[in-house]
């Protein structure tokens, strides 16, 4: 229930935060916006490497503390409960790309989106999935990190 409660209140949160914000995405010089767009695609490509090579500690740099993720069945999950999972000998991802990517930059926060569908096994058993995804990621002294992530499935065809 607690669980629940806090994710409502972080949805709320984040969509408070997003609908306040003042500096648009053409507010950005192009200059400034190539670069950041250039090193969030590099950080997002980064991440999804350290994901299938379950790298903890290239996962974990990427993220802060307060990371939730709320996934395809609207559970949420800590960075800690995120990372496990990933990281779990019992999950085996293949390699994957992203489709449909885009980057958007409101000041210090952006949202990566994107398609992609991942194959793999989990606990020797072969799965699909297929979703579509938001990445928030916050500027913080200088450094970009992922602060929150949401799926949604796309139904297997």
């Amino acid at each position: 229930m607690l669980n629940k409660c806090l994710g409502k209140f972080w949805i709320l949160l984040t969509l408070v935060s997003l609908c306040s914000l003042s500096v648009h995405a053409a507010d950005f010089p192009d200059q400034k916006r190539a670069a950041a767009v250039a090193e969030l695609k590099r950080l997002s490509d980064a991440w999804d490497q350290a994901i299938i090579r379950k790298d903890r500690a290239a996962i974990e740099s990427n993220m802060t503390e307060d990371f939730r993720q709320i996934d395809g069945s609207g559970d949420i999950e800590t960075k800690t409960s995120f990372v496990d999972g990933l990281v779990s000998d019992k999950l085996v991802l293949d390699p994957y790309t992203v489709e449909d990517f885009e980057v958007r930059l409101y000041d210090n926060i952006a949202l990566l989106s994107g398609r992609t569908q991942m194959t793999g096994r989990y606990d020797g058993k072969p799965f699909k999935s297929h979703y579509r995804y938001i990445d928030i990621y916050i500027k913080r002294n200088g450094r970009w990190k992922i602060v929150s992530v949401q799926i949604s499935k796309i139904p297997q065809q």
